[in-house]
């Protein structure tokens, strides 16, 4: 509801501004994910919202999606160079213009931690010991929820950069490394030695369920993107909330931050319509992320212009994460081809979190025939 009130902000403002009305079309979140291919091939709107990174390179290469160069060429001072490449298709055109972004990190209340003389912990070892201090405490230590499927590809994301480095992720999601490899069994090996102090009812949870857990102080933590923030609408437990970065395992590893970029999107129909152009062009203006941003606090605008001057100190916190951070990865299903994630990566870390095994060998083989067909 807090994006959708988000948007509706925005194209408010755009209207104003343009006399222009915009007609939208909500689809549920996970609906819209999943059905993604059917929808762009069959009537989408003008414009939509998606995400950067190789989830939008993939259908940019399809040709499913209009390029928006001269939309740049109007905004283009407004973003980073980092934005700017996340933004640009296989052919080196622009696709997409971003919107704001998140940083994952480890989330608690701060009120909790105080009292029960918690620290924020620097390294993996640190963590396992603090999780059995808050298990011993009778806390769910980590909390976590995996009905979705796609959550739990927050916690491989961090172990595979933290262990192996950003660029042996990068490579991997891209399948120009095998997932057949003692890199990536570490991975899991690593990941095991949580999973006691996971909650264990994952697989039947929303992360908006275990925000609720973690809001009534019956976890310690939550490894999630800084829009969890969304389900605190009680100004006192939202002002309770901080984060910490994933801990460092190898030395390589600590400059990676997850921060997904989302945005918009023009579908090769919607090319020719000038006015879906002039709003993506408005959301990539500081006015138009000032007013989603004035209704959705959990996310950090994308435009240099941006006003900060409401911000948070947790906002300021994720701001700060994201501009300090060397390189920045999207996510699991967002750098890597939408099958290998939906169809391979989904049920098989679905079936590490329920019972601690994988086959790595059968990801490598299931890798090697989709890379191949794209």
């Amino acid at each position: 509801d807090v994006p959708k009130a988000a948007y509706k902000a925005v194209t408010d403002a755009f209207t104003k501004k343009t006399n222009i009305a915009v007609a939208t079309n909500v689809v549920p979140h996970n609906d819209f994910q999943n059905k993604i291919a059917t929808y762009l091939q069959g009537s989408p709107d003008d414009t939509f919202t998606w995400f950067a990174g190789y989830r939008m390179q993939y259908y940019a290469g399809k040709g499913l999606l209009a390029p928006v160069d001269d939309v740049w060429e109007k905004i283009g001072s407004n973003f980073s160079g980092a934005m700017k490449k996340a933004s640009t298709g296989p052919d080196g055109k622009m696709y997409f213009v971003p919107n704001y972004n998140y940083p994952w990190g480890f989330f608690y209340r701060k009120s909790l931690w105080a009292e029960k003389g918690y620290a924020a912990p620097k390294t993996f070892d640190e963590l396992k010991t603090l999780c059995a201090k808050m298990k011993t405490d009778g806390l769910i230590p980590i909390e976590f929820a995996d009905k979705d499927g796609w959550p739990a590809m927050g916690t491989f994301d961090y172990l595979n950069m933290r262990l192996n480095g950003y660029q042996f992720h990068m490579d991997l999601t891209a399948h120009k490394e095998s997932w057949d490899q003692k890199k990536v069994s570490d991975v899991f090996d690593t990941w095991r030695a949580l999973l006691p102090f996971q909650n264990p009812a994952a697989l039947g949870m929303t992360w908006q369920d275990a925000a609720i857990s973690l809001g009534a102080k019956k976890s310690g933590m939550y490894l999630l993107g800084s829009f969890v923030t969304q389900q605190f609408t009680d100004a006192a437990t939202l002002a309770d909330i901080d984060f910490f970065p994933f801990p460092e395992i190898a030395m390589e590893g600590q400059d990676a931050v997850e921060a997904p970029i989302d945005g918009l999107l023009l579908s090769k129909k919607g090319g020719d319509n000038q006015a879906a152009r002039d709003f993506m062009a408005f959301l990539g203006s500081a006015d138009g992320q000032n007013a989603y941003a004035a209704v959705d606090a959990s996310n950090i605008a994308t435009v240099k212009g941006a006003d900060t001057s409401k911000f948070s100190a947790l906002n300021k916190k994720c701001a700060d994460t994201i501009a300090n951070a060397k390189s920045i990865s999207q996510f699991f299903d967002r750098d890597a081809l939408p099958a290998m994630a939906n169809n391979v990566m989904i049920p098989a870390l679905q079936g590490f979190v329920k019972d601690g095994t994988i086959d790595v060998k059968n990801l490598e083989s299931q890798a090697k025939a989709l890379y191949a067909a794209q």
